[in-house]
Formats: C-alpha cells, sequence, structure tokens
C-alpha cells in the first residue's frame, strides 16, 4: 500500500562578491549588509545544486538553519 511522504527540497544559490574591508569579520557584516539591502541579487544564474530529503521536523529545520548564519 503506498504512503504519503514529505520531501524537502533545498536549492542552493552561490555568488562570490569582491569586497574591501579591514578584517574578514568586517567584509562578511560588509556583504550580509549589502545582501540584506538586495545590492546582491542571487538567481538561477548562480544554481550550485539542490538535495532532495525527508522533511524534518521545524525544529531541527530551526536548528540547521541557525548554524548556516553564523
Amino acid at each position: 500500500m503506498s504512503k504519503v511522504y514529505q520531501i524537502e527540497i533545498e536549492e542552493t544559490l552561490q555568488k562570490v562578491v569582491k569586497i574591501k574591508a579591514d578584517s574578514l569579520e568586517d567584509a562578511i557584516s560588509i556583504a550580509r549588509d549589502r545582501y540584506k539591502n538586495e545590492e546582491y541579487i542571487l538567481n538561477e544564474d548562480n544554481f550550485m545544486g539542490a538535495e532532495f530529503s525527508e522533511y524534518k521536523d521545524e525544529v531541527i529545520k530551526e536548528k540547521k538553519h541557525k548554524e548556516r548564519e553564523r
């Protein structure tokens, strides 16, 4: 008998930008601010791949998201 599965599709977009700054931390901060201000827009041209997996609980998903923000 068939079963219904929840499948998560996660796409990865990547863009490399050059930033002049006094430190790596400053450069990351500048990049983050510019991204938030939509100075950097990632689209299908920046596609690097996709992963397919069983959808997990929101608590696990939030933890994974927070780890990526570091």
